[in-house]
Formats: C-alpha cells, sequence, structure tokens
C-alpha cells in the first residue's frame, strides 16, 4: 500500500490547464437554476478594508505580494478543464436552502462549485492573516489557495460565507499554485461532514469538484513527482476569520523578524474586532451597546472565544482527533475546527500520537492539543492589545480556559461511560486510568468505548469472561506494536548522536533533537522487550490490566445505579447515552484512503458511500448504516467487498499510511 500525504503547501512547478478562450466565456455566462435562489450580500467586503490589486496585465491580481492595510484582497478563480463532481453534501447544502441536488443539479454544482463561473453576486476575494506555525511566527500568510465568493442569506435570516478551496492563485499564494488535488480535497471534503455530525463545532464542506486539469506534486518528497488532478471543495462557514486575522499587525517579531503587513493600523485592528463581535457575537455587542468604554465588551468577546475554544478542544479529545496543524492561522475566532490537512484520528490509543508526519517536533501531539489551542489564545490576546489590554487577556485564558475544558472534557467522558446519575469525585482518575489502560494494552480508541456499553455491570453477572475476551481483540497484536515501535533512526546515527550528547551536551541541545532521540530509545527498548513477549503472554498481560480498570468500573457503577432507584430505567438510560456518546464510525485514515484510491481511479462512489456513513456515526449493530458489499456480474468480489467493515480495526497496511 503506498503511502499518502496531503501537503500543506502547493508546489511550484505546476502544470494548469485552462478552457479556451471561447468556453470560458460561455462558462462565466451561464446563468444557474438549481442555484438560483442563493442571494449574496457581502457584508464583509462593506464592513472591512479590501485591497484593489494593482493595474497590470491579467494574471496581475494573482501575482504573490504584501497587502498592507486590507483584510482582503480581490481575487479571481482560474478555470477548470472539464470539471466533474465527485460529491455533494445535500445536509451541508441545506443550509443554503437548497432543495436536494439532482443530475442536472449536480452539472451545475460542477460549474459553479470549481468556480469556472461565478453565482450573480459573487465578489471573489482572498481574506488577509498572518499566523504562528509551530510556535514561530511566520508574517503574512492569508488564503493562498482558498478564495472568499460572498455571504449568502436565507429565507431563515441566517448567513454563510461560501469559500472555493483550491481556485487557483491569489495574492497571498507565495510561490504556490492556489490549487489542491484530489486527495486532500477528498479528505477535507469527508472530514468536515464528519466532524459535524459527531455533533462538533466545525465549518462544512458542499462540494468537492475534480477536473482534468493537473499540477505537479511529490507526493512522497523523494524527487519523484507526478501529475494529479486539480480538485476544489466548497466550504461553508458563518465566518473563515481567524486568530491570525488579528496577528496582521503584529511588529517585528523578536525572534524571526517578521512583522504583520498592517503594523500600526490600529484603526483596522477596531474595524475587525467590531465587525466580528457585531456580527458573530451579537448578543455581547447588545449587552454592551451603550458602553462608552470598549474594554468590557472587547473582555466578554474574548471570554466566549476562549470558552469556545476550550470546549472544541475538549470534543476533540473525546473522539480521538487530532488536527495536526495547530497553528494561530488555523484556529477559528469562532471556535469552530477549520482546516482540515494532515489530521487523523486515533487507531491504537497513544496519547504522543503524531497524525501529521512534518511535526518532527511532536508539537501537535493529541495530548498537547488542549496545552497548544491554550497558548494560541494567549497570541490572539497579544494580536487584539490595545483594545483588550494585555494583562487582561492573559488573566481570561488563565481563568476560564482550563476550567471550561476540564469541566466539558469530564462530562462528555462521563457520558461515553455512562455515569448518567451524578459526579463523583473519582470520576477523574476513573477516566485516566482507564487511558492508562488503553495505552498500556494497543486498545484502539473509538472500538474499546463502543464495546463498554455492553460491560455487564452486575457483580454476579455471567458473560465477563466473554466481555474480556471481546476486549482483548481490539488491543494491539504482537504484529501491530512491531510496527508501531519500529525504529525510525538508523543505528548508527542514534549512536552518534549519543556520542555527542556525552561528549558535547551544550551542541547536543543546540541542535533540538533530544527529544527525538529519547523517542528512539523508548522505541528501541520497546522493541527489544516484544521480541521476548509471546501472543499468549501478550493477551494474559493485557487481560489482567483490563480486569483491574473494570473492577473499578463496576464499582462506579454500583454508585451511580444506587442513586436511580429504578436498575432497569437506570440500564436503559445507560445503554442509550452511550451509544449516543461513542461512535462507531470516525473517518480513520484507511477508509479516507480507500476512497482516494477508488477516486483516482474514476469511481466516486466510495466517497459518496462514506459520506452516507459518517453522516450516522452513532449507528449501532444491526442497523442498516453499511451498504450490502458488492458482487460483479460473474459474482466476483468488488474492491468494496474486499475492504474490512468501516468499524473494523485498520488492517496492518493502514500504519504505513502518512499525512503531511
Amino acid at each position: 500500500m503506498a503511502l499518502v500525504r496531503a501537503t500543506l503547501r502547493a508546489s511550484p512547478v505546476a502544470a494548469r490547464a485552462r478552457p479556451p478562450p471561447a468556453s470560458r466565456s460561455a462558462a462565466m455566462e451561464a446563468a444557474p437554476r438549481w442555484l438560483a435562489g442563493l442571494r449574496f450580500d457581502n457584508q464583509a467586503l462593506r464592513a472591512l478594508p479590501v485591497e484593489t490589486p494593482p493595474p497590470g496585465p491579467e494574471g496581475a491580481p494573482s501575482v504573490p505580494r504584501p497587502v498592507p492595510g486590507a483584510c482582503f484582497s480581490r481575487a479571481r478563480p482560474t478555470p477548470l478543464r472539464e470539471p466533474r463532481v465527485v460529491a455533494l453534501s445535500s445536509r451541508a447544502l441545506a443550509l443554503l436552502g437548497l432543495p436536494e441536488p439532482d443530475a442536472d443539479a449536480e452539472a451545475e454544482a460542477a460549474l459553479f462549485f470549481s468556480g469556472n463561473a461565478l453565482l450573480p453576486g459573487a465578489e471573489p476575494a482572498a481574506h488577509c492573516y498572518c499566523g504562528h506555525q509551530f510556535g514561530q511566527f511566520a508574517g503574512q500568510l492569508g488564503d493562498g489557495a482558498a478564495m472568499y465568493l460572498g455571504e449568502v442569506c436565507t429565507a431563515t435570516g441566517e448567513r454563510w460565507e461560501l469559500q472555493l478551496k483550491g481556485a487557483g492563485p491569489t495574492a497571498f499564494s507565495r510561490q504556490a499554485d492556489g490549487r489542491k488535488v484530489l486527495r486532500s480535497s477528498i479528505r477535507e471534503f469527508l472530514c468536515s461532514e464528519a466532524m459535524f455530525h459527531l455533533g462538533i463545532p466545525t465549518t462544512r464542506a458542499g462540494a468537492c469538484v475534480t477536473s482534468k486539469s493537473t499540477v505537479i506534486r511529490d507526493v512522497f518528497y523523494d524527487g519523484n513527482p507526478k501529475y494529479e488532478k486539480c480538485t476544489v471543495v466548497l466550504r461553508i462557514a458563518p465566518t473563515f476569520i481567524r486568530f491570525g486575522s488579528f496577528e496582521i499587525f503584529k511588529p517585528a517579531d523578536e525572534h524571526t523578524g517578521r512583522a504583520g503587513p498592517s503594523v500600526e493600523r490600529n484603526d483596522i485592528r477596531v474595524q475587525l474586532l467590531d465587525y466580528v463581535i457585531s456580527s458573530f457575537y451579537p448578543e455581547i455587542q447588545a449587552t454592551h451597546t451603550f458602553d462608552s468604554d470598549r474594554v468590557p465588551r472587547n473582555a466578554a468577546f474574548f471570554r466566549e472565544v476562549t470558552r469556545r475554544t476550550a470546549r472544541m478542544v475538549a470534543e476533540w479529545q473525546c473522539v480521538g482527533f487530532c488536527h495536526g496543524v495547530l497553528n494561530t492561522d488555523n484556529m477559528s475566532i469562532m471556535g469552530l475546527t477549520m482546516d482540515y490537512g494532515p489530521f487523523g484520528f486515533l487507531d491504537r490509543y497513544d496519547p504522543d500520537h503524531v497524525c501529521n508526519a512534518s511535526d518532527n517536533a511532536g508539537r501537535y501531539t493529541y495530548s498537547k492539543q488542549p496545552e497548544v489551542c491554550k497558548w494560541n489564545l494567549q497570541k490572539l490576546a497579544e494580536a487584539l492589545e490595545p483594545e483588550l489590554p494585555l494583562v487582561l487577556g492573559r488573566a481570561i485564558v488563565a481563568e476560564e480556559f482550563d476550567t471550561e475544558f476540564q469541566k466539558h472534557y469530564l462530562q462528555k467522558m462521563r457520558r461515553k461511560l455512562g455515569l448518567v446519575r451524578g459526579e463523583q469525585e473519582e470520576d477523574s482518575a476513573l477516566v485516566a486510568k482507564l487511558l492508562e489502560t488503553m495505552h498500556l494494552t494497543g486498545a484502539d480508541f473509538t472500538n474499546t468505548f463502543c464495546l463498554l456499553s455492553s460491560f455487564p455491570p452486575e457483580p454476579e453477572a455471567p458473560g465477563l469472561a466473554e466481555f474480556l475476551s471481546v476486549l482483548a481483540s481490539q488491543c494491539a497484536s504482537l504484529e501491530e506494536l512491531r510496527l508501531a515501535f519500529r525504529p525510525q533512526m538508523d543505528p548508527r546515527q542514534l549512536s552518534m548522536m549519543l556520542m555527542l550528547a556525552q561528549s558535547n551536551p551544550q551542541l547536543f541541545a543546540l541542535i533540538g533533537t533530544q527529544a527525538n532521540v529519547t523517542k528512539e530509545l523508548e522505541r528501541v527498548d520497546h522493541q527489544s522487550q516484544l521480541q521476548h513477549l509471546t501472543s499468549e503472554e501478550l493477551q494474559s498481560r493485557n487481560s489482567t490490566h483490563w480486569a483491574a480498570w473494570l473492577r473499578d468500573y463496576r464499582a462506579r457503577l454500583d454508585k451511580d445505579r444506587g442513586d436511580a432507584g429504578d436498575t432497569a430505567t437506570w440500564q436503559a438510560e445507560r445503554t442509550r447515552v452511550m451509544h449516543a456518546s461513542n461512535p462507531k464510525y470516525v473517518l480513520r485514515n484507511y477508509i479516507a484512503q480507500n476512497a482516494i484510491e477508488a477516486a483516482e481511479n474514476g469511481d466516486f462512489s466510495e466517497v459518496r458511500q462514506v459520506l452516507k456513513l459518517l453522516e450516522s456515526p452513532y449507528c449501532q449493530e444491526g442497523e442498516l448504516a453499511e451498504a450490502p458489499k458488492a458482487t460483479g456480474p460473474d459474482g466476483a468480489a468488488t474492491v468494496a467487498s474486499r475492504r474490512p467493515s468501516y468499524s473494523s480495526k485498520p488492517p496492518l497496511w493502514a500504519a504505513e499510511l502518512c499525512v503531511t
């Protein structure tokens, strides 16, 4: 199985294929039917400064450049050759008031959601923002591969921003081509919708449109680039404004020397803050309408952003979601999950799991996500000064984040464990011990929680041995563990690094590889232990770990049941709550990869099947969620019929998948 890598930035080498001038003109004049009811009212472009591109030849608006004194720069999608719909999310498109799409609607979506034609009222523009990337201020970034189309107002009074991701170069594309490819677009499309149906705050994805236009990508970063199909995702959210939007005013950074493009433009910072609060936090604006001092309003806004962010990351932790690139430019000002790049869901539980292969230092491991989000909020506090005094911003983060995170996290975890009748002080320790047990046994995160709903809570209940056996089947096998802990460094390189650490500790510390060496030594130690372990010994050890935790769990369930009165009613409620809190289906990397490979061969049915499945992630055994496995006309199994169940532990080859 080949590795798959979803690139963060496009390659500078590209082969753009535009339709001939006549077809471009015809496309731009096309009249929508299915989309005719969309009404644009582009408030952001009226409320915030927009750069008018400098005069020049055709294509000049897309020339990469600094964009001072503006929050947006005008842009224009670059048409694609023969766009074709991969999949549409009718549930996301329903937000816009659109009816269920038919075949004609799909053809229309291919035209307008590829960027080949503009809807009446759309005003494409690229948003200017900066960001701290992997802890370092990177200066101006901006929408290098995404374009704001405008804001659609619905009959119900809602307002939704539409954005095309992968529609071509903008002023912020730097050395890149502004394109996204099929594999990364499918991942973003599916995960945006998966997260929503898991109940996690997120931006949405309405369409995924591919084409016969191609760009060159070095998929494996091995000097062997290949052509890949240009693909566009329609993204939907109240706004895509982010923490980094407020960093365009940052003076020269003391570490990198980079500055935002709008240094000393506090007038624009005030405009942006007023727009965000009045548009997306109207209850805060209404409460402080008559205040002469704006600081209380701004503090209330920042407090709410802090709380939303804390709740969002708590939700991630409870489903095992890893974002992968938690830079400040990927943090929504509304507490939404956004910018799905090298994300991943935990399979084998590992708190130090890194889903982004380019995160060499492990900054964005699963366990570090809450602390990183807190750090990003501190950077937002810095970016809001002087409109929010920094001492006050820091105090709000210190007061609110940890408290809100722990409160929300424990509430969710209690529901996942079926503790429905109140809180106990020991609950935090019970959850921590569960995760420790999952780590020690290499248990599958999603499936273990699902299985706990069938745990027999009565002390004398039969079936405990059978339950332990089923639970053990979700723990990592020897083969899986040996693969997971295989060395990542050449032994000679490791030996040299250890010699350097001993002979010249200052130089070793300066190189910054201490964490990598420590990890490698841990892998070597694990491998050594595994060499002397049999499958029977592993299973026995795992059973011992689980039996110990289940004793504590049963004791806690006894207390919960004791508060209920009627045991049957309590058991029914417990089961219902656990089924509603523990997904059976998440977008594991191997599921996405199967859909990508089928789509790259021209078969979009697997993408659409996975989308349908992810729309009901809490479906229980016995319910019709997975479609029957198909066979060919001669009765032979198809590719879909040979794949494992979507709720299975991942196959061994999934460990080789690499996303960066």
